[in-house]
């Protein structure tokens, strides 16, 4: 790997009892061991960014200023998100307001979870959030439906068969955004207001 790709995994739940870094174990394992990667776990819990934003740069919170550096060095961004009433966690709607240009040119996916639907609600809405901040959804996803049934008792995989080869596919697909908008970053700086 002679230039590696930056990605930034944001766990996306800063619940009590969340199981989101249990699904971030897991994908961060499957992202370790692509070829192109190089991975940073960004758990919001950890990184307690304030919930109120502030206009003024000079006002902006150490911890934010942290987080958005980690962001704004990373070629591809996951998003492990759980699905809280057909939508996505406050805490994460902040770690995404917080920032502007870190996004802008870069592709994001989802590892998503949850019941029936497994997080694809949440999903659909992150799209939309995102293309707000000219960041580029790809296709392909990761979900758990009725993740209960995915995981045992430590944590683990229950058949790992279908979500590795979805975390192999949207791998494949991060890497090959990556790779372009990285290059065309780099020769023409993206334009973001």
């Amino acid at each position: 790997m002679s230039n590696p790709l930056n990605l930034a995994v944001i766990v996306g739940s800063t619940r009590q009892g969340r199981v989101s870094p249990m699904v971030t174990r897991w994908f961060a394992q499957r992202a370790n061991e692509h070829a192109e990667f190089t991975v940073d776990v960004i758990d919001l819990a950890e990184v307690a960014l304030p919930d109120t934003l502030v206009e003024n740069e000079s006002d902006i919170p150490q911890a934010v200023l942290d987080y958005g550096k980690r962001i704004g060095k990373a070629d591809a961004v996951v998003v492990v998100v759980p699905e809280y009433n057909h939508s996505f966690p406050a805490p994460l709607k902040t770690g995404i307001d917080w920032l502007y240009s870190e996004w802008a040119a870069k592709p994001i996916s989802f590892v998503s979870y949850g019941g029936v639907s497994g997080g694809l609600r949440a999903v659909e809405q992150l799209r939309l959030v995102f293309a707000e901040l000219n960041a580029v959804a790809i296709r392909d996803t990761v979900c758990f439906p009725n993740f209960w049934e995915s995981f045992d008792d430590e944590g683990n995989i229950i058949d790992p068969t279908l979500c590795d080869k979805s975390a192999a596919t949207m791998l494949d697909q991060l890497s090959w955004w990556a790779h372009a908008l990285r290059n065309h970053r780099s020769a023409h700086p993206f334009a973001n207001e």
